[in-house]
Protein backbone atom coordinates (compact mmCIF):
# COMPACT_ATOMS: atom_id res chain seq x y z
CA UNK A 1 0.00 0.00 0.00
CA UNK A 2 3.02 2.47 0.87
CA UNK A 3 4.28 2.54 -2.64
CA UNK A 4 0.94 3.38 -4.11
CA UNK A 5 0.25 5.91 -1.75
CA UNK A 6 4.22 7.43 -2.67
CA UNK A 7 3.09 7.46 -6.35
CA UNK A 8 -0.25 9.03 -5.78
CA UNK A 9 1.44 12.00 -3.63
CA UNK A 10 3.77 12.68 -6.52
CA UNK A 11 0.69 14.21 -8.67
CA UNK A 12 -0.75 15.69 -4.99
CA UNK A 13 1.98 17.30 -4.94
CA UNK A 14 1.89 19.07 -8.15
CA UNK A 15 -1.51 19.88 -7.80
CA UNK A 16 -1.06 22.16 -4.61
CA UNK A 17 0.58 24.75 -6.15
CA UNK A 18 -2.50 25.77 -7.11
CA UNK A 19 -4.48 26.20 -10.07
CA UNK A 20 -2.11 26.98 -13.53
CA UNK A 21 -2.70 28.38 -16.57
CA UNK A 22 -3.89 25.87 -19.03
CA UNK A 23 -0.54 25.01 -21.33
CA UNK A 24 1.69 25.44 -18.37
CA UNK A 25 4.08 22.27 -17.74
CA UNK A 26 3.97 20.25 -14.55
CA UNK A 27 7.34 19.58 -13.03
CA UNK A 28 7.41 15.94 -10.99
CA UNK A 29 9.80 15.17 -8.18
CA UNK A 30 9.91 11.51 -6.59
CA UNK A 31 10.17 11.17 -3.25
CA UNK A 32 11.62 8.27 -1.03
CA UNK A 33 9.53 6.13 0.89
CA UNK A 34 10.54 7.08 3.89
CA UNK A 35 9.63 10.89 3.33
CA UNK A 36 6.14 10.19 3.27
CA UNK A 37 4.90 9.39 6.28
CA UNK A 38 7.41 12.26 7.84
CA UNK A 39 6.93 15.37 4.83
CA UNK A 40 3.31 14.48 3.67
CA UNK A 41 1.23 12.70 6.44
CA UNK A 42 -1.91 11.06 5.19
CA UNK A 43 -5.48 11.28 6.41
CA UNK A 44 -7.19 9.11 8.08
CA UNK A 45 -8.94 6.24 5.74
CA UNK A 46 -13.09 5.98 6.36
CA UNK A 47 -14.30 2.76 5.95
CA UNK A 48 -16.63 2.45 3.19
CA UNK A 49 -19.11 -0.40 2.23
CA UNK A 50 -21.72 -0.79 -0.11
CA UNK A 51 -19.31 0.34 -3.03
CA UNK A 52 -16.95 -1.31 -5.59
CA UNK A 53 -13.47 -2.26 -4.30
CA UNK A 54 -11.85 1.70 -4.84
CA UNK A 55 -8.60 -0.12 -5.91
CA UNK A 56 -10.96 -1.45 -8.87
CA UNK A 57 -12.28 1.67 -9.61
CA UNK A 58 -8.59 3.61 -9.39
CA UNK A 59 -7.18 0.73 -11.77
CA UNK A 60 -10.55 0.60 -14.58
CA UNK A 61 -9.55 4.86 -14.70
CA UNK A 62 -5.77 4.35 -15.13
CA UNK A 63 -6.84 1.84 -17.95
CA UNK A 64 -8.76 3.98 -20.09
CA UNK A 65 -6.23 6.85 -19.07
CA UNK A 66 -3.64 4.32 -20.71
CA UNK A 67 -5.79 3.68 -23.86
CA UNK A 68 -6.32 7.16 -24.49
CA UNK A 69 -2.47 7.65 -24.24
CA UNK A 70 -2.09 4.90 -26.66
CA UNK A 71 -4.55 6.59 -29.21
CA UNK A 72 -2.77 10.35 -28.73
CA UNK A 73 0.60 8.64 -29.23
CA UNK A 74 -0.68 7.31 -32.57
CA UNK A 75 -2.19 10.53 -33.67
CA UNK A 76 1.21 12.08 -32.71
CA UNK A 77 3.10 9.34 -34.78
CA UNK A 78 1.07 10.18 -38.32
CA UNK A 79 1.12 13.91 -37.33
CA UNK A 80 4.64 13.62 -37.18
CA UNK A 81 5.42 11.83 -40.93
CA UNK A 82 3.38 14.67 -42.12
CA UNK A 83 5.38 17.30 -40.64
CA UNK A 84 8.51 15.75 -41.61
CA UNK A 85 7.24 15.51 -45.32
CA UNK A 86 6.32 19.33 -45.53
CA UNK A 87 10.06 19.87 -44.27
CA UNK A 88 11.78 18.28 -46.43
CA UNK A 89 9.48 20.05 -49.21
CA UNK A 90 10.63 23.44 -47.48
CA UNK A 91 13.75 22.48 -47.65
CA UNK A 92 13.85 22.13 -51.07
CA UNK A 93 11.32 25.01 -52.45
CA UNK A 94 14.17 27.51 -50.57
CA UNK A 95 15.25 30.49 -52.79
CA UNK A 96 17.39 33.74 -52.50
CA UNK A 97 16.37 37.28 -52.79
CA UNK A 98 19.67 38.61 -52.57
CA UNK A 99 19.79 39.23 -48.96
CA UNK A 100 20.43 35.45 -47.92
CA UNK A 101 18.24 32.41 -48.02
CA UNK A 102 14.65 33.26 -47.25
CA UNK A 103 13.88 31.83 -44.10
CA UNK A 104 10.27 32.63 -42.14
CA UNK A 105 9.67 35.58 -40.57
CA UNK A 106 9.74 34.83 -36.66
CA UNK A 107 6.28 35.57 -35.26
CA UNK A 108 4.17 34.75 -32.47
CA UNK A 109 5.21 31.11 -30.25
CA UNK A 110 1.84 29.11 -30.97
CA UNK A 111 3.90 26.51 -29.65
CA UNK A 112 4.34 27.51 -25.93
CA UNK A 113 7.46 26.74 -24.58
CA UNK A 114 7.95 24.14 -26.56
CA UNK A 115 10.61 24.26 -29.14
CA UNK A 116 8.88 26.11 -32.99
CA UNK A 117 10.24 23.15 -35.29
CA UNK A 118 7.28 21.18 -36.14
CA UNK A 119 9.71 17.56 -35.50
CA UNK A 120 10.72 18.53 -32.24
CA UNK A 121 7.71 19.09 -30.97
CA UNK A 122 6.52 15.69 -32.59
CA UNK A 123 9.71 13.90 -30.17
CA UNK A 124 9.32 16.08 -27.43
CA UNK A 125 5.30 15.17 -27.38
CA UNK A 126 6.24 11.59 -28.20
CA UNK A 127 8.62 11.68 -25.26
CA UNK A 128 6.44 13.03 -22.96
CA UNK A 129 3.49 10.47 -23.49
CA UNK A 130 6.40 8.00 -22.83
CA UNK A 131 6.72 9.15 -19.50
CA UNK A 132 3.48 9.09 -18.58
CA UNK A 133 2.65 5.85 -19.96
CA UNK A 134 5.68 4.65 -17.68
CA UNK A 135 4.25 6.46 -14.73
CA UNK A 136 0.73 4.77 -15.43
CA UNK A 137 2.14 1.35 -15.67
CA UNK A 138 4.26 1.74 -12.77
CA UNK A 139 0.93 2.55 -10.83
CA UNK A 140 -0.62 -0.59 -12.16
CA UNK A 141 1.62 -3.01 -11.42
CA UNK A 142 2.24 -1.41 -7.44
CA UNK A 143 -1.87 -1.81 -7.49
CA UNK A 144 -1.44 -5.23 -8.76
CA UNK A 145 1.30 -6.26 -6.69
CA UNK A 146 -0.69 -4.90 -3.14
CA UNK A 147 -2.63 -7.57 -1.64
CA UNK A 148 -4.21 -5.44 0.81
CA UNK A 149 -4.80 -1.48 0.71
CA UNK A 150 -7.63 0.38 2.23
CA UNK A 151 -9.83 2.78 0.14
CA UNK A 152 -8.60 6.23 -1.18
CA UNK A 153 -9.93 9.60 0.11
CA UNK A 154 -12.89 10.82 -2.23
CA UNK A 155 -11.36 14.18 -2.24
CA UNK A 156 -7.85 12.73 -3.65
CA UNK A 157 -9.15 10.60 -6.17
CA UNK A 158 -11.11 13.39 -7.45
CA UNK A 159 -8.27 15.62 -7.78
CA UNK A 160 -6.22 12.98 -9.06
CA UNK A 161 -8.56 12.97 -11.69
CA UNK A 162 -8.65 16.27 -12.40
CA UNK A 163 -5.20 16.22 -12.93
CA UNK A 164 -4.85 13.83 -15.03
CA UNK A 165 -8.28 15.51 -17.29
CA UNK A 166 -6.05 18.67 -16.96
CA UNK A 167 -3.19 16.51 -18.51
CA UNK A 168 -5.22 15.01 -21.49
CA UNK A 169 -6.64 18.23 -22.35
CA UNK A 170 -3.06 20.30 -22.30
CA UNK A 171 -1.78 17.21 -24.94
CA UNK A 172 -4.92 17.49 -27.13
CA UNK A 173 -4.15 20.92 -26.97
CA UNK A 174 -0.59 20.83 -28.16
CA UNK A 175 -1.77 18.87 -30.93
CA UNK A 176 -4.34 21.14 -32.16
CA UNK A 177 -1.60 24.13 -31.78
CA UNK A 178 0.84 21.54 -34.23
CA UNK A 179 -2.21 21.14 -36.83
CA UNK A 180 -2.57 25.00 -37.09
CA UNK A 181 1.61 25.30 -37.34
CA UNK A 182 1.04 22.65 -40.27
CA UNK A 183 -1.40 24.86 -42.04
CA UNK A 184 0.06 28.11 -42.21
CA UNK A 185 3.11 26.50 -43.21
CA UNK A 186 1.63 25.22 -45.85
CA UNK A 187 0.22 28.50 -46.88
CA UNK A 188 3.44 30.18 -46.42
CA UNK A 189 4.69 27.72 -48.83
CA UNK A 190 2.12 28.54 -51.12
CA UNK A 191 2.35 32.32 -51.30
CA UNK A 192 5.86 32.11 -51.58
CA UNK A 193 5.86 30.01 -54.58
CA UNK A 194 3.85 32.73 -55.97
CA UNK A 195 6.01 35.10 -55.31
CA UNK A 196 9.19 33.93 -56.55
CA UNK A 197 7.24 32.31 -59.97
CA UNK A 198 6.10 36.73 -60.48
CA UNK A 199 9.57 37.84 -59.72
CA UNK A 200 11.12 35.11 -62.07
CA UNK A 201 8.80 36.04 -64.90
CA UNK A 202 9.48 39.61 -64.30
CA UNK A 203 13.09 38.94 -64.35
CA UNK A 204 12.72 36.83 -67.73
CA UNK A 205 10.99 39.46 -69.20
CA UNK A 206 13.77 41.51 -68.59
CA UNK A 207 16.26 39.78 -69.87
CA UNK A 208 14.33 39.46 -72.73
CA UNK A 209 14.38 43.18 -73.49
CA UNK A 210 17.83 43.47 -72.87
CA UNK A 211 18.39 40.62 -75.42
CA UNK A 212 16.98 42.22 -78.01
CA UNK A 213 18.32 45.68 -77.53
CA UNK A 214 21.46 46.87 -79.08
CA UNK A 215 24.26 47.49 -76.43
CA UNK A 216 26.20 49.46 -78.80
CA UNK A 217 23.93 53.17 -77.13
CA UNK A 218 24.18 54.15 -73.34
CA UNK A 219 20.41 54.64 -74.18
CA UNK A 220 17.50 52.92 -76.35
CA UNK A 221 16.67 56.44 -78.16
CA UNK A 222 20.45 57.49 -78.25
CA UNK A 223 20.83 56.55 -82.06
CA UNK A 224 20.64 57.78 -85.29
CA UNK A 225 19.94 56.33 -88.75
CA UNK A 226 22.66 57.04 -91.29
CA UNK A 227 21.76 56.74 -95.41
CA UNK A 228 24.85 58.16 -97.29
CA UNK A 229 23.54 57.19 -101.14
CA UNK A 230 21.04 57.95 -102.95
CA UNK A 231 19.97 54.34 -104.01
CA UNK A 232 16.51 52.29 -104.17
CA UNK A 233 17.95 49.63 -101.29
CA UNK A 234 18.95 51.63 -97.93
CA UNK A 235 16.06 52.09 -96.14
CA UNK A 236 15.14 52.03 -92.61
CA UNK A 237 11.98 50.22 -91.44
CA UNK A 238 9.89 50.61 -88.32
CA UNK A 239 8.93 47.42 -86.51
CA UNK A 240 5.32 48.68 -85.01
CA UNK A 241 2.10 49.91 -87.38
CA UNK A 242 -0.22 52.91 -86.71
CA UNK A 243 -3.70 52.51 -85.65
CA UNK A 244 -6.38 54.06 -87.03
CA UNK A 245 -5.84 57.36 -86.28
CA UNK A 246 -7.87 61.41 -86.85
CA UNK A 247 -4.98 63.26 -85.80
CA UNK A 248 -1.26 62.92 -85.29
CA UNK A 249 1.98 64.42 -84.61
CA UNK A 250 5.45 63.35 -86.37
CA UNK A 251 8.31 64.91 -84.95
CA UNK A 252 12.23 64.10 -86.16
CA UNK A 253 15.60 65.15 -86.17
CA UNK A 254 17.36 65.21 -89.59
CA UNK A 255 20.23 66.64 -91.50
CA UNK A 256 20.91 66.65 -95.12
CA UNK A 257 22.65 68.88 -98.24
CA UNK A 258 21.61 66.53 -100.90
CA UNK A 259 20.84 68.34 -104.02
CA UNK A 260 18.61 68.77 -105.40
CA UNK A 261 16.27 67.97 -102.44
CA UNK A 262 16.67 65.79 -99.78
CA UNK A 263 14.39 62.83 -101.14
CA UNK A 264 12.09 61.43 -98.51
CA UNK A 265 12.14 60.60 -94.98
CA UNK A 266 9.44 58.89 -94.01
CA UNK A 267 6.34 57.39 -95.78
CA UNK A 268 3.22 55.14 -94.37
CA UNK A 269 1.60 52.76 -97.03
CA UNK A 270 -1.43 50.72 -96.93
CA UNK A 271 -3.30 48.49 -99.12
CA UNK A 272 -5.16 50.35 -101.27
CA UNK A 273 -3.27 53.64 -100.78
CA UNK A 274 0.69 53.92 -101.32
CA UNK A 275 0.74 57.68 -100.02
CA UNK A 276 -1.62 57.31 -96.86
CA UNK A 277 1.05 59.43 -94.82
CA UNK A 278 4.46 60.96 -96.98
CA UNK A 279 6.89 63.70 -96.43
CA UNK A 280 8.84 64.19 -99.76
CA UNK A 281 11.42 66.85 -101.15
CA UNK A 282 11.65 65.88 -104.75
CA UNK A 283 13.83 67.93 -107.29
CA UNK A 284 13.39 71.56 -106.99
CA UNK A 285 10.07 71.48 -105.77
CA UNK A 286 9.00 72.36 -101.96
CA UNK A 287 8.60 69.78 -98.99
CA UNK A 288 5.32 68.52 -99.63
CA UNK A 289 3.00 66.31 -96.92
CA UNK A 290 0.83 64.05 -98.33
CA UNK A 291 -2.27 62.37 -96.49
CA UNK A 292 -4.69 59.79 -98.57
CA UNK A 293 -2.73 61.30 -102.01
CA UNK A 294 -3.76 64.59 -101.45
CA UNK A 295 -1.10 67.23 -101.10
CA UNK A 296 -0.35 70.41 -99.15
CA UNK A 297 3.21 72.67 -99.34
CA UNK A 298 5.60 73.14 -96.73
CA UNK A 299 7.36 76.28 -95.78
CA UNK A 300 10.42 74.49 -94.24
CA UNK A 301 14.00 74.81 -95.57
CA UNK A 302 16.00 72.26 -93.79
CA UNK A 303 18.65 71.44 -96.63
CA UNK A 304 21.93 73.27 -95.55
CA UNK A 305 23.54 70.38 -94.08
CA UNK A 306 22.91 71.41 -90.46
CA UNK A 307 20.51 69.80 -88.00
CA UNK A 308 17.05 70.48 -87.56
CA UNK A 309 14.24 69.73 -85.84
CA UNK A 310 10.75 70.02 -87.63
CA UNK A 311 7.42 68.63 -86.41
CA UNK A 312 4.08 68.45 -88.40
CA UNK A 313 0.34 68.01 -87.17
CA UNK A 314 -2.81 67.14 -88.97
CA UNK A 315 -6.31 66.49 -87.98
CA UNK A 316 -8.99 65.01 -89.63
CA UNK A 317 -11.20 67.49 -88.84
CA UNK A 318 -11.23 70.49 -91.83
CA UNK A 319 -7.85 68.78 -92.77
CA UNK A 320 -5.86 71.34 -90.29
CA UNK A 321 -2.15 70.97 -90.46
CA UNK A 322 0.82 73.17 -88.86
CA UNK A 323 4.49 72.77 -90.04
CA UNK A 324 7.20 73.64 -87.31
CA UNK A 325 11.11 74.34 -88.06
CA UNK A 326 13.47 73.98 -84.52
CA UNK A 327 10.54 75.02 -82.05
CA UNK A 328 8.91 77.35 -84.39
CA UNK A 329 5.13 77.71 -86.61
CA UNK A 330 6.42 78.53 -90.14
CA UNK A 331 3.21 77.64 -91.69
CA UNK A 332 -0.16 76.13 -91.17
CA UNK A 333 -3.45 75.58 -93.22
CA UNK A 334 -6.16 73.13 -93.74
CA UNK A 335 -8.22 70.88 -96.33
CA UNK A 336 -5.67 68.59 -96.38
CA UNK A 337 -7.57 65.63 -97.04
CA UNK A 338 -10.58 66.46 -94.84
CA UNK A 339 -13.01 64.00 -92.44
CA UNK A 340 -10.20 61.15 -93.67
CA UNK A 341 -9.38 58.72 -91.13
CA UNK A 342 -5.79 57.01 -91.53
CA UNK A 343 -5.80 53.30 -92.12
CA UNK A 344 -4.04 51.00 -89.70
CA UNK A 345 -2.00 48.29 -90.71
CA UNK A 346 0.40 49.59 -93.05
CA UNK A 347 4.31 49.84 -93.39
CA UNK A 348 6.44 52.88 -92.00
CA UNK A 349 9.38 52.98 -93.81
CA UNK A 350 12.37 55.71 -93.21
CA UNK A 351 14.49 57.02 -95.90
CA UNK A 352 12.49 56.08 -99.24
CA UNK A 353 8.96 56.33 -100.96
CA UNK A 354 7.06 53.37 -101.63
CA UNK A 355 4.68 52.74 -104.63
CA UNK A 356 3.33 49.76 -103.07
CA UNK A 357 3.25 48.52 -99.64
CA UNK A 358 6.76 47.91 -98.25
CA UNK A 359 8.36 48.26 -101.37
CA UNK A 360 8.96 49.92 -105.54
CA UNK A 361 11.23 52.46 -103.95
CA UNK A 362 12.35 54.89 -106.53
CA UNK A 363 16.10 56.00 -106.12
CA UNK A 364 15.07 59.61 -107.49
CA UNK A 365 13.15 59.82 -104.58
CA UNK A 366 15.55 58.82 -101.80
CA UNK A 367 16.63 60.95 -99.05
CA UNK A 368 20.27 61.45 -98.37
CA UNK A 369 21.49 62.13 -94.69
CA UNK A 370 21.07 61.66 -91.23
CA UNK A 371 17.82 61.40 -88.82
CA UNK A 372 16.98 60.37 -85.27
CA UNK A 373 13.93 61.11 -82.72
CA UNK A 374 11.26 60.11 -84.94
CA UNK A 375 8.52 59.90 -82.78
CA UNK A 376 4.40 59.47 -83.81
CA UNK A 377 1.72 60.80 -81.48
CA UNK A 378 -1.88 60.04 -82.02
CA UNK A 379 -3.19 63.57 -80.73
CA UNK A 380 -1.73 67.48 -81.87
CA UNK A 381 0.67 68.32 -79.33
CA UNK A 382 0.67 71.95 -78.24
CA UNK A 383 3.08 74.81 -79.75
CA UNK A 384 4.96 75.18 -76.29
CA UNK A 385 5.31 70.82 -76.50
CA UNK A 386 6.88 70.88 -79.64
CA UNK A 387 9.08 73.76 -78.54
CA UNK A 388 10.08 72.17 -75.29
CA UNK A 389 11.41 69.17 -77.35
CA UNK A 390 12.89 70.95 -80.16
CA UNK A 391 15.23 73.21 -77.24
CA UNK A 392 16.09 69.99 -74.86
CA UNK A 393 14.36 70.98 -72.14
CA UNK A 394 12.05 67.56 -72.20
CA UNK A 395 12.45 64.52 -73.79
CA UNK A 396 8.80 63.18 -74.79
CA UNK A 397 8.20 59.88 -76.27
CA UNK A 398 5.93 59.15 -79.13
CA UNK A 399 2.97 57.29 -77.44
CA UNK A 400 2.15 55.17 -80.73
CA UNK A 401 5.61 54.99 -82.54
CA UNK A 402 8.62 55.85 -80.04
CA UNK A 403 12.03 55.97 -80.93
CA UNK A 404 13.90 52.89 -79.42
CA UNK A 405 16.52 51.22 -81.13
CA UNK A 406 14.79 47.81 -80.95
CA UNK A 407 11.82 49.53 -82.66
CA UNK A 408 14.19 50.29 -86.31
CA UNK A 409 15.70 47.53 -88.46
CA UNK A 410 17.99 49.29 -91.27
CA UNK A 411 18.51 47.48 -94.81
CA UNK A 412 20.72 47.81 -97.65
CA UNK A 413 23.85 48.96 -96.16
CA UNK A 414 21.88 51.49 -93.87
CA UNK A 415 23.48 51.95 -90.60
CA UNK A 416 22.94 52.67 -87.15
CA UNK A 417 25.04 55.00 -85.10
CA UNK A 418 25.59 56.89 -81.76
CA UNK A 419 24.21 60.18 -81.88
CA UNK A 420 24.95 63.64 -81.14
CA UNK A 421 23.56 64.71 -77.76
CA UNK A 422 20.37 66.89 -78.02
CA UNK A 423 22.40 70.06 -76.78
CA UNK A 424 25.08 69.67 -79.97
CA UNK A 425 22.35 69.38 -82.66
CA UNK A 426 20.89 73.03 -81.32
CA UNK A 427 24.62 73.97 -81.54
CA UNK A 428 24.94 72.56 -84.71
CA UNK A 429 21.60 75.00 -86.21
Amino acid sequence: MLPVVAGLLLAVAAGAEGRRAPGSRFVCTSLPLDAVGAGCPLPPVPAQSGSPPPEEELKATVLQLRETVLQQKETIGSQREAIRELTGKLSRCEVTDGKGPWKKEKGKDTMGDLPRDPAQVIDQLSRTMQTLKDRLESLEHQLRANVSYAALPTDLREMLQRRLGDLERQLLSKVAELEDEKSLLHNETSAHRQKTETALNALLERVSELEKGNSAFKSPDEFKVSLPLRTNYLYGKIKKTLPELYAFTVCLWLRSSASPGIGTPFSYAVPGQANEIVLIEWGNNPIELLINDKVAQLPLFISDGKWHHICITWTTRDGMWEAFQDGEKLGTGENLAPWHPIKPGGVLILGQEQDTVGGRFDATQAFVGEMSQFNIWDRVLKAEDIMNIANCSTNMPGNIIPWVDNNVDVFGGATKWPVETCEERLLDL
